[in-house]
């Protein structure tokens, strides 16, 4: 993937503003005037709120929707923190790209484009159709061990995300969703949200894709150790991301700024895809505005990284599977939001008597 003519990432980071406070206001007042007592759609006119600021009060045009998932393998795995083993991440590509997957149904019962994006899968997958390669090396290293990544790798891996969000913009996307498979990659998350929050590994960390007792208190240790050997301080985002972060969790964080600094909105997924949006807000505050949480993992983290960017989610359907599912999900609700403030009934312009105490 040619990423030189991308902007870098402190000239992204620059160029991202939150939604004007103003438009929020006009959506409240508008919301307010329909045939219904005040508040009564309850969080629908949050988001439709959120929805209209981030479009700028512009929401001629359809609703161009996709989910980008990235890819990558975790050196973690050597230290028997999953259930599966570590082909399964190049097996679920595949699985991706012939349309089985659960994100392939529902992306189609939604009329939502798939993009499957390869950053670090530990495997040669060039030349397969539907695949964007944006390989930077072929998994992450052992976090236990050593930093996950360069500083050389985050910065290429945080380029691929700049780059599919520049296709996302250049195609016309206006709701996106980001997702991720790699196994591993919920202890990289687990590392990064007690990082980030200063929460207990105990507290972080659940059982990812399904880990019997003794392989959950192991997960526990390392989790812990790793706490230990790179973030005994306090620390920021970046060295937060470079040590603990998988490659498709800096590609997906490469992908939220970029998405910002496009005004798109963006739905998060769960766990994983939540850690790299609290990162991109660690970097650049001016993201959050842009975020959704599609849904609630079944993950303790997840609801934890939520507390900590003050975003509730839209969903909560115990759901722990990743791929964009609970984002792709959550889209219709974002739609019905938008349909009930546009074709909505004031009560001025239905001659219904408003409320009066």
């Amino acid at each position: 993937m040619n990423t030189e003519v991308q902007p870098n990432i402190e000239e992204v980071i620059g160029a991202i503003v939150a939604p004007s406070e103003a438009y929020l206001a006009q959506a409240k007042t508008r919301l307010d005037a329909l045939t219904k007592p005040l508040g009564s759609l309850g969080r629908l006119e949050d988001l439709a709120a959120q929805w209209f600021a981030i479009r700028q009060g512009n929401l001629a045009g359809p609703v161009s929707k996709a989910v980008y998932v990235f890819a990558a393998d975790h050196g973690i795995t050597a230290e028997g923190v999953s259930a599966y083993p570590a082909k399964v991440t190049q097996q679920m590509v595949l699985n991706f790209l012939s349309g089985g997957a659960a994100i392939n149904v529902l992306a189609r019962h939604n009329n939502v484009e798939v993009k499957v994006v390869d950053v670090g899968v530990d495997a040669d997958l060039f030349g397969y159709a539907g695949l964007t390669d944006g390989k930077v090396r072929r998994g992450s290293r052992n976090m236990l061990r050593e930093p996950a990544m360069t500083p050389e790798e985050v910065s290429a891996a945080l380029s691929v995300g700049l780059t599919m969000a520049e296709a996302a913009y250049s195609k016309g996307n206006n709701l996106i969703a980001i997702g991720e498979m790699g196994i591993g990659n919920t202890t990289a998350a687990s590392v990064m949200t007690a990082a980030l929050t200063g929460m207990p590994a105990s507290l972080v960390t659940g059982k990812g894709t399904g880990l019997d007792k003794a392989a959950y208190e192991r997960k526990c240790r390392t989790v812990e150790a790793v706490l230990k050997l790179h973030f005994a301080q306090p620390t920021g985002p970046r060295k937060i991301l470079r040590c603990a972060g998988g490659l498709e969790i800096a590609a997906m964080t490469g992908m939220f700024l970029g998405a910002a600094r496009r005004q798109m909105a963006i739905v998060m997924d769960g766990f994983i895809s939540t850690a790299a949006a609290a990162i991109a807000c660690g970097l650049a505050p001016a993201v959050q505005p842009y975020l959704f949480a599609g849904h609630q993992s079944q993950e303790p983290g997840h609801r934890i990284l939520l507390t900590h960017l003050d975003i509730e989610p839209i969903l909560d359907l115990h759901m722990r599977l990743g791929e964009g599912t609970g984002a792709v999900l959550a889209m219709p609700v974002l739609e019905a939001a938008m349909h009930l403030y546009q074709e909505m009934a004031t009560f001025a312009s239905a001659g219904v008597s408003g409320a009066t105490g």
